[in-house]
């Protein structure tokens, strides 16, 4: 026979595991604001833009729909020639950088809108200045090589340069977001927790846990009385009740 959990069950689980479910929440918000606040490094973004589009030899013909189609097709071999060696290597000599290919590599992104013309080549470093520095020197790199590179085709145009900002803002980490993601899988795992402890708690504990789990039914019950909850009421009574008090015995010092 299937078990099956009520509402009610769910919220007493809850309620009962609530102190547990707070304390994993709140300490795993923290543990997010400690890590993004100290711990991870602040880093900048900085994107610079060109254009592929067919030089003219003749100023009087015009664009067909077929070169501009063959620029598009272009921009995809350009985007993985930017990211290669080639391009790299040179930009790595040219700043002096402690970097090797694959870790620039990481540090660039190049994209392109779907039928678009125009690519971004957008740098991240910790400095903003640097990665504007990198931004611009990787596009100027790509359009002197690419005419080499794809046998005399030069067709890449600077369409803007990267700037840096006045106040430029980190684009990670995200405090804030971070903290919201580690409250929500404290949560989580708060919960899950605190269904599987009362998943393994097979402690009887009432006399309905009796009747659940044994299948006996339950005759009677023995309580506990706390010694504060005897008012003295209740002890003269019981005392006459035993013959030991017939309410003319005097207390002596």
């Amino acid at each position: 026979m299937e078990e099956t959990i009520s509402l009610q069950e769910i919220f007493e689980v809850i309620k009962k595991r609530l102190l547990l479910i707070v304390s994993i929440t709140i300490g795993a918000a923290l543990i997010a604001a400690i890590v993004s606040y100290f711990l991870l490094t602040d880093t900048y973004e900085s994107s610079a833009q060109f254009i592929v589009n067919q030089k003219q030899s003749d100023q009087k013909d015009q664009f067909s729909v077929n070169d501009i189609r063959t620029n598009v097709e272009l921009i995809n071999t350009y985007n993985v020639i930017i990211k290669s060696p080639a391009i790299l290597d040179n930009v790595i000599d040219e700043l002096n950088l402690p970097y090797t290919t694959n870790t620039l590599s990481e540090k660039i992104e190049v994209a392109s809108e779907e039928e678009s013309q125009v690519v971004t080549v957008t740098a991240t470093d910790p400095s903003p200045q640097h990665a504007t520095e990198l931004a611009n020197t990787t596009v100027k790199t790509f359009q002197a090589e690419v005419p080499e590179l794809m046998n005399g085709i030069d067709n890449v145009n600077i369409l803007s340069e990267a700037k840096t900002a006045e106040d430029p803002r980190p684009v990670s980490p995200k405090p804030l977001l971070n903290i919201a993601i580690a409250i929500v899988l404290g949560g989580m795992v708060g919960v899950g927790l605190a269904f599987l402890l009362e998943y393994l708690d097979n402690t009887i504990k009432s006399e309905h846990d009796i009747e659940h789990h044994l299948g006996l039914p339950v005759l009677g019950m023995v309580s506990h009385i706390a010694e504060e909850d005897i008012k003295p009421e209740q002890i003269h009574i019981n005392q006459i009740r035993k013959g030991g008090y017939d309410g003319t015995q005097k207390k002596t010092i």
